[in-house]
């Protein structure tokens, strides 16, 4: 039977990390659906022609603010239906200690709650979100055993450092100073990500802040361009989409 993961079957726990954690993917979301959906302006970019949505038969992220928001919501679907996989493989209670399931399940948790919010914050601020609001996309992660520890911390990795590279690399896009506001409080929780998923890998390493994605001479993570992280995401994307309008 699958250990199915519901959020009041998870008895709290007092670990400094794992209340760290918790706090910061909860209450990210509380002042964002406020500010994202409230908003009364406009399309942000004021540009109908690059608003998300299908072309061609096929969907497209669109451009400008609602653009870099979608893409957004698709790496956060993609992380989302990872770690719900992770959390309700049939392994899960044998593959990792006590310890680990903990902080799995505490990301599992931030990014439903991040995927949820930026499908709300959509829905109300898009013109016409039956049509120009991104589909719930498919996955396949290859031969990736979700019951090899080893093999789902590796992919975890790639994840939340491919997260925190696209949000890095997509806030010099935004021009809602509303929307930037929350790409950075998000952000920073996928690097807390990032770096606990590192910890794992190597403990007591200086891994959780390694040099191949914290720059030595300028102290800044690393910032990839939308076209550079679909290329790492769209391998495990089974949906077709496009990206025209994003650099």
């Amino acid at each position: 039977m699958k250990n199915v993961v519901k959020d009041q079957e998870v008895k709290p726990s007092f670990t400094n990390r794992r209340n760290f954690l918790k706090i910061s993917g909860l209450t990210v979301v509380g002042t964002g659906l406020l500010l994202a959906g409230c908003s009364d302006d406009d399309n942000p970019d004021d540009s109908k022609s690059q608003l998300p949505g299908v072309r061609n038969g096929v969907f497209d992220l669109g451009g400008g603010d609602f653009g870099v928001l979608t893409y957004a919501y698709a790496l956060e679907q993609l992380e989302a239906d990872f770690y719900t996989k992770v959390v309700n493989a049939s392994g899960f209670t044998t593959t990792f200690n006590a310890q680990e399931q903990v902080l799995l399940t505490d990301l599992y948790r931030h990014e439903v709650i991040h995927r949820e919010f930026f499908k709300t914050a959509l829905t109300a601020a898009l013109p016409n979100p039956s049509t120009q609001l991104l589909p719930n996309l498919a996955f396949d992660y290859g031969a990736l055993n979700f019951s090899n520890r080893s093999q789902v911390l590796a992919t975890a990795k790639a994840l939340e450092d491919t997260g925190v590279a696209a949000y890095n690399g997509a806030g010099k896009l935004i021009t809602n100073p509303d929307y930037l506001l929350l790409a950075g409080k998000i952000v920073s929780v996928e690097a807390r990500h990032a770096s606990a998923i590192r910890s794992l890998l190597n403990p007591n390493s200086k891994d959780f802040a390694g040099d191949d994605v914290v720059n030595v001479t300028t102290g800044l993570d690393v910032a990839k361009k939308p076209s550079e992280i679909l290329v790492v995401a769209g391998g495990f994307i089974t949906t077709n989409f496009t990206a025209k309008y994003l650099p």
